[in-house]
């Protein structure tokens, strides 16, 4: 492409000038109006970054819910309860967003490329496990699924933890609680 046929925005449009503006110190009454927007949106950017995984979670465990659990006799001491094992992915979930926007409000996914494919990764395997365990019957698959879903967990702790430490120390949780589906999903699997 040619540089000389490229048009140059100019400061004197006034939708670029407005657009340019909104975070001027000037446009602010004093500093603690100006801290005071930043939080509303620092607060808003966590909400979605919470929110977003918790609801596709729990979406996935609405499409895929069936009753292909162990129950009674049948199901070891260890196991818990169906609805614990959900709340806690949905917690493990929590965390997890949580941890994504401290990556994301440090600058993490712009100074490690590999950081958001990780865990996107990590989410979507996240998100099919339940509905191929539980909605399709299909533990050996489910085996695989949390197999992966562990590998991918352990990367992204480890770049998360390179750009800020809290984030790698919350996604600690997760980590043991994939573990341990993976267990009872091995247990699942010899049932």
């Amino acid at each position: 492409m040619d540089s000389k046929n490229l048009n140059q925005r100019r400061t004197d449009d006034p939708d670029t000038a407005a657009a340019s503006t909104t975070m001027n110190k000037s446009n602010y009454k004093s500093k603690k109006d100006m801290r005071m927007d930043m939080a509303k949106r620092g607060l808003r950017s966590l909400a979605m970054a919470v929110a977003i995984p918790v609801s596709l979670n729990l979406l996935a465990i609405y499409l895929g819910s069936t009753d292909n659990y162990p129950t009674g006799s049948s199901k070891p001491f260890w196991f818990p309860p169906l609805w614990a094992l959900r709340f806690i992915c949905m917690a493990s979930s929590f965390l997890m967003g949580l941890s994504a926007w401290l990556v994301w409000a440090d600058g993490g996914f712009h100074k490690n490329p590999t950081a958001l494919p990780l865990y996107l990764a990590q989410l979507g395997l996240n998100l099919i496990w339940d509905p191929i365990v539980f909605g399709a019957g299909a533990p050996w698959v489910g085996l695989l699924v949390s197999m992966g879903m562990f590998g991918t967990m352990v990367a992204c702790t480890r770049v998360f933890k390179n750009i800020n430490p809290v984030a790698g120390d919350l996604m600690k949780p997760t980590l043991a609680w994939v573990a341990f589906l993976a267990i009872v999903n091995l247990k699942l699997v010899f049932h």
